[in-house]
């Protein structure tokens, strides 16, 4: 149990109360039991999470910040098809009726959103990538 040696209790608790994200709380969680002897098996069990995923936050609090070890790291993914301005243009379109761009509809739906979006800017997304973007435009569809 010598990964968290140089973490005390202390330091887990204060930063467990400082969590702000749900990963980041069972992640603390999770070291806290294991400083406390609870074996990996036995929190993979509890917590639904493969042992080899748990080694890897084990050693990440071990090595690095823990403000930083509980987070994930950044991942860029793949950059939008649409430009920022086409992505507000969408959210604008969102909040007017449909019918305003030539649909025979009186509310959006994320098929119309799908269509809209190729039609205005020639970007093809998937059903759950618009509904993502619908979600993230904070409108009721």
């Amino acid at each position: 149990m010598d990964k968290l040696d140089g973490v005390s209790f202390p330091t887990l608790r204060d930063q467990l109360d400082a969590a702000e994200s749900a990963k980041a709380t069972k992640r603390l969680m999770v070291a806290i039991a294991y400083k406390d002897g609870v074996s990996v098996s036995v929190l993979s069990e509890r917590y639904g999470v493969p042992e080899s995923t748990l080694y890897y936050w084990l050693d990440r609090i071990a090595q690095k910040p823990l403000s930083e070890a509980v987070e994930d790291d950044d991942r860029p993914g793949r950059p939008s098809e649409l430009t920022a301005d086409e992505r507000a243009a969408v959210f604008d379109a969102l909040a007017d009726d449909p019918a305003a761009y030539g649909f025979e509809s009186s509310s959006w739906t994320p098929d119309l959103v799908r269509e809209f979006i190729e039609r205005e800017y020639g970007v093809s997304y998937s059903l759950g990538h618009v509904r993502r973007l619908i979600r993230d435009a904070e409108v009721p569809v």
